[in-house]
């Protein structure tokens, strides 16, 4: 049975261990589930991901297999490169994802993308977010373009998305709708309350920006015979 403490390994000490610990909690796997796929011990992930091992790369091509992942984005030697440079899969298709999934694999809270208009024209910024009774929530800077296109009620478009490199598959979801800046302190206190992800740029973001999207949509991409595939 997972438990939250066995599937989110906060004493990870080594950057494998928090790749390993990241890949584990986002397929919703515990730590017997993945050794029993890579043909390991239990002990010898949680030592994976709370210590500084040197695992050879027989045992790490089986690990990133039980993670559905590859060596490389393992040890993090695709960190730096931008995704999807992998080669289409065999057979690959589109399908369309519905609003409720949509919400569903937004997952909570997360990094995606926002495109809006800025004073140079358009652009799109990486932001930290937060689902709230179906809201998108932001931690913006008071004087951020964010902010100010919220002030004025502009419509805006958000994405965010997850690849599989090792399988060439993934999906997207993409809402639009208008911005605006919460001001009353009831509400503020309220959405403070269920925010649990702080900006990644860091302190200064207290300004709290809200998308409620008109329309919701989504793609994925899958392949015949990957996991998760049908």
């Amino acid at each position: 049975m997972n438990t939250a403490d066995d599937r989110h390994a906060p004493h990870a000490t080594s950057d494998l261990g928090r790749r390993v610990a990241a890949r584990r909690a986002e397929l919703g796997l515990s730590r017997e589930e993945v050794a029993a796929r890579a043909g390991s011990a239990p002990g010898f992930i949680a030592y994976v991901e709370e210590r500084v091992p040197t695992p050879g790369i027989e045992f790490l091509v089986r690990l990133a297999n039980a993670l559905e992942t590859t060596v490389q984005d393992l040890t993090g030697s695709t960190a730096d490169l931008a995704p999807g440079g992998a080669r289409a899969g065999y057979r690959a298709r589109v399908e369309e994802i519905d609003e409720t999934e949509c919400w569903e694999l937004l997952d909570g809270h997360g990094v995606g993308r926002i495109a809006l208009e800025g004073g140079d024209g358009l652009m799109v910024i990486p932001v930290n977010y937060q689902v709230v009774d179906r809201e998108i929530v932001f931690m913006t800077a008071a004087d951020s373009t964010l902010a100010r296109s919220a002030a004025s009620g502009a419509e805006v478009a958000f994405e965010e998305d997850r690849l599989d490199e090792a399988f060439s598959q993934g999906w997207s979801v993409l809402l639009v709708g208008p911005v605006r800046t919460v001001s009353d302190e009831a509400s503020v206190r309220r959405i403070r309350d269920a925010v649990h992800s702080e900006p990644w740029a860091g302190d200064g973001r207290n300004t709290v920006v809200t998308l409620l999207p008109r329309r919701v949509t989504g793609r994925r991409i899958r392949v015949p015979g990957a996991p998760g595939g049908p």
